[in-house]
């Protein structure tokens, strides 16, 4: 790596040196034997990854619904199909009974950046909520949720090295962590903890906050709400339909969770003040 600093006057300085960077791999995931999407993650955790997206995607609902999931590059998991050769494969068996959803099936790549890839319609992507959030009386401190983000940071190993990862945290509402993790994609993350929870046999998901690195799209939001966790927050700005989702879902929304202060476009009710 070239290293440029601008000096205030004269030319700029330039030296060479080694540096950490984030990795990012493809993962198929397959269900059935059927390669189901391909997503860009950081590797780590992929059983989760895995897990997660089908919790995400209204597939399962505990770990019954899951007979078996193993990890194999695409020649050997023993299937033909798209992802052989193109890197590692979550291979997924559904317990009997368990199906995929029309809507869960993905026409192409999905990107780190984007968890809703190879949608085809709005319906598609709206999936309707599996618990009840309003039943879930926790309630959160606002001074609590203003220091989430640096017990966040504080867990991030892979990100104090590079600089280049997003991050999902789940924690308590008395602020304890409950479980980290870190990819390239804020939406993998996130699938990383729902799966943890799910193979742990802990969803639904509720008296917990969910905390993500950078802006709370719909996506975030509705995963948050099959996981059945009552309050999502976001060191960033909230889309429209996230907030129009927590306002439909009863679920508390938080943004710009920076310092001392947010912004809380839904659910304030929960919030003690």
């Amino acid at each position: 790596m070239l290293r440029v600093t601008v000096a205030a006057d004269g030319p700029p300085q330039t030296s060479s040196r080694a540096d950490f960077l984030a990795a990012e791999e493809p993962l198929g995931i397959r269900v059935d034997g059927t390669a189901l999407t391909m997503t860009m993650r950081t590797p780590g955790d992929d059983i989760e990854l895995a897990a997660g997206f089908l919790v995400g995607e209204a597939v399962v609902r505990s770990p019954a619904d899951i007979a078996g999931i193993r990890l194999c590059d695409g020649a050997s998991c023993g299937h033909d199909g798209d992802h052989d050769g193109l890197g590692n494969v979550a291979d997924v068996s559904l317990a009997s009974g368990v199906a995929l959803t029309a809507g869960a099936r993905r026409n192409f790549l999905t990107t780190s950046a984007c968890g809703v890839c190879g949608k085809t319609s709005i319906e598609d992507i709206c999936v309707l909520p599996r618990f009840a959030l309003s039943a879930d009386q926790t309630r959160f401190s606002p001074a609590v949720l203003a220091c989430l983000p640096d017990r966040l940071r504080s867990a991030q190993r892979v990100f104090s090295r590079t600089g280049g990862l997003h991050a999902a945290g789940l924690f308590t509402a008395s602020g304890e962590v409950v479980v980290v993790r870190e990819d390239v994609g804020r939406h993998n993350a996130v699938d990383k903890i729902v799966g943890w929870a799910l193979l742990s046999g802990r969803l639904p998901l509720a008296g917990c906050a969910l905390l993500v690195s950078g802006r709370a799209s719909f996506e975030l939001a509705q995963k948050a709400v099959l996981a059945g966790v009552p309050l999502l927050a976001a060191v960033s700005a909230p889309s429209s339909l996230a907030v129009s989702l927590a306002e439909e879902t009863g679920l508390t929304l938080a943004g710009f969770l920076r310092g001392p202060s947010m912004n809380v476009y839904a659910g304030a009710d929960r919030l003690l003040t």
